[in-house]
């Protein structure tokens, strides 16, 4: 249980360092649902292409515990969401073994790209919200969010935008993210047991330029906060807010 300590550890340096507020709480509680959602869709897809590894190892299943690894689901996604308001994090890989779908090498495209659509479908669940649920209150939303904005609807703000943030980031071709999976269909058949080894490795790379971008500035800003600003604006347009 070392990673429990840690947890709290963390937790602990975080109340003392950082005014933590209801909307930082939302977006935390969004950023682990979202997340979990995005691995469990890779399953699910596995299950129906032929491969039940995901199923019989009982992560196809919304409980949580069977999905949050303790760095990626709660401790990277708080240290980001509170220090940078951006976002970045990942649950435990559901497993899928592609060998066992019904055409490996076709199917395993749609393994991959289901975590980002699933990302993407539930940002047009939460625009049409937007656009349809709450069109007396936009103006609100306008000005700022405000205590008369209920809760709930500062939820779904948050889940269509971290979702957005998901989808659009796992969708770059770059690997181990869920856009290599289409670079992955071009590799030629001999070699594609090797590049699967390979591929695995990757994240640590991956996760080194994301935490690069930390410092890297453009027009007075960082890259990650850029680019953040910029994924925020594109969802207020799409809510009809910009």
């Amino acid at each position: 249980m070392l990673w429990a300590v840690g947890i709290v550890a963390v937790v602990a340096l975080l109340l003392g360092a950082h005014s933590i507020t209801g909307d930082d709480v939302a977006l935390f509680c969004v950023v682990v649902a979202s997340i979990i959602l995005h691995e469990i869709s890779h399953g699910w897809v596995a299950n129906l292409c032929g491969d039940d590894t995901a199923k019989r190892a009982g992560r196809l299943s919304l409980n949580p515990l069977r999905h949050i690894d303790p760095v990626g689901t709660l401790i990277l996604p708080a240290l980001m969401v509170l220090s940078t308001g951006f976002l970045f994090g990942w649950a435990k890989p559901v497993p899928v073994d592609t060998r066992r779908l019904r055409s490996p090498r076709n199917q395993a495209v749609l393994v991959g790209l289901a975590g980002p659509a699933t990302n993407l479908l539930l940002v047009a669940a939460a625009a049409i919200a937007f656009r349809y649920g709450l069109a007396h209150q936009l103006a609100l939303f306008r000005l700022g969010f405000s205590a008369d904005v209920p809760f709930g609807w500062r939820l779904v703000y948050d889940a269509g935008y971290v979702n957005l943030v998901l989808g659009l980031y796992n969708l770059l071709p770059i690997p181990p993210l869920d856009g290599s999976a289409l670079v992955e269909r071009l590799v030629p058949a001999s070699a594609w047991p090797g590049y699967l080894r390979v591929r695995r490795y990757l994240l640590p790379v991956t996760i080194g330029v994301m935490l690069l971008s930390l410092y890297i500035h453009v027009g007075g800003t960082t890259l990650l906060g850029r680019l953040s600003a910029d994924v925020e604006s594109l969802w207020d347009r799409i809510c009809g807010l910009g």
